[in-house]
């Protein structure tokens, strides 16, 4: 599109002057057209730029009377940004960072668990300080002043929840960028340093806590432990386990469902990720299965199926209910079962991560790699999305080589000399 064409300024209060008889316009002697005074004289702003994209959009944007200069110098800046391919829609960026935020939403995961987690970090993190602004005026002074108003909380956010949201905050101004309604995503200012999630490591309990918690539940909640340090499932698999999901066979567990509860509505889902897996199952585990099976009669439950694949309701005998024979929702079995077990057993409860339920993951996954289990195989049956994640998050439990290399170095050459480990000697407690 040639400069010349990619726009004009409009005079909404003159006209071009029209002959009453030929309706011709009128010109002067040096040929120039002569303007009359319109219906909109003295009426609003008088200029109208009209200016263009790169896709031969129409955009507009009108100034006062006695601008006109600063309208020909707004006409130049947008003929040349689109010429240059930088070009983005003022209007754009007049929405709030909410009105834009709630469109690019609509366009990403419609899984009710994840709409429910986002729209939720969104409205208690990030809306009450960015929610009315628009678009243009976020900068990186602003970026800065909303990650010090989330440390200046009363109880401020982990590293970790904090770069969640910086993420999501920064994918949103990214797709502005994408649509022309920002010029840059501020996030990305190299003066802006991106939270970290901190050295958070995870600290594995022992056998004997996790037996000692397992005790001070009540017998019908035992079975949970049971799964949870042993198979290695979450806290809503875990709540969704059936015995029909066992294969006696192979000897594992197929693991192909979890209880979520949507705005109060319990529904069945698939795992995390939408991703089954198979988990091997322990002989003194299946035990423990057929025990409990035996003194609580599995209770066979309908509910909706919420993924998008055309099933509607989905019936399971599930393992493990409340003494009425009910589901319980994860926040109530926490509230209700597993954080007053810590009372009983006389055991501290920290309110981190160390004991929530997870521990109980985190007890199975220090067991494998104790044991010479690859991080390949604890990434499929913790159904972590990826290997490298696994790695990450367990590296430091992963057992040191350097015994197993000084014992494959001392088969080839064998010391003379036995050590007090070899001799029975040193410290016996």
């Amino acid at each position: 599109m040639e400069l010349t064409m990619a726009g004009h300024i409009e005079d909404r209060w003159y006209r071009p002057k029209r002959d009453p008889v030929t309706k011709k316009v009128v010109v002067d002697e040096k040929g120039k057209v002569v303007k009359e005074r319109s219906p909109l004289y003295g009426k609003g702003l008088r200029y109208k730029v009209h200016y263009y994209d790169a896709d031969s959009q129409e955009h507009a944007k009108s100034f006062p009377d006695k601008q006109l200069t600063k309208a020909q110098n707004f006409l130049t800046k947008q003929q040349h940004d689109v010429l240059a391919g930088v070009f983005v829609d003022p209007a754009g960026g007049k929405l709030t960072f909410k009105e834009y935020a709630a469109t690019v939403l609509m366009g990403r995961s419609q899984d009710p668990s994840t709409v429910r987690t986002v729209t939720s970090n969104l409205a208690n993190q990030v809306y009450p300080f960015l929610g009315g602004r628009q678009l243009a005026a976020i900068d990186a002074d602003t970026i800065r002043k909303w990650l010090g108003w989330m440390d200046g909380q009363e109880r401020p956010p982990s590293n970790t929840y904090r770069k969640q949201l910086y993420d999501m905050v920064s994918s949103i101004l990214e797709a502005a960028v994408s649509d022309k309604k920002i010029r840059s995503n501020p996030c990305r200012d190299k003066s802006i340093s991106r939270p970290s999630a901190g050295g958070y490591k995870v600290r594995p309990w022992s056998e004997a806590k996790m037996r000692k918690i397992k005790m001070a539940m009540p017998p019908r909640r035992q079975i949970s432990v049971t799964i949870g340090g042993g198979i290695g499932l979450r806290q809503g698999e875990i709540l969704a386990f059936s015995m029909d999901n066992v294969d006696r066979e192979k000897m594992v567990y197929h693991c192909t469902r979890q209880l979520v509860r949507i705005k109060g509505q319990f529904m069945w889902k698939l795992p995390k990720g939408h991703k089954t897996r198979e988990i091997p199952l322990g002989r003194g585990v299946l035990e423990e299965l057929d025990d409990y099976a035996e003194n609580f009669e599995p209770v066979a439950i309908t509910l909706p199926w919420g993924e998008r694949d055309g099933k509607k309701f989905e019936t399971v005998s599930v393992l493990m209910t409340n003494d009425k024979g009910e589901l319980d929702s994860g926040v109530t079995f926490n509230d209700t079962v597993w954080r007053p077990a810590f009372d009983v057993a006389g055991v501290t409860y920290e309110p981190d991560r160390s004991d929530g339920m997870h521990a109980l993951r985190h007890l199975f996954a220090s067991s494998m790699l104790a044991r010479g289990v690859s991080i390949k195989e604890l990434a499929a049956f913790l159904g972590h999305a990826s290997e490298a994640f696994t790695l990450k998050t367990y590296v430091h439990l992963m057992p040191n080589s350097y015994d197993r290399a000084r014992l494959a170095v001392d088969e080839m050459f064998r010391p003379r000399k036995s050590t007090p480990e070899q001799s029975g000697e040193g410290n016996t407690a």
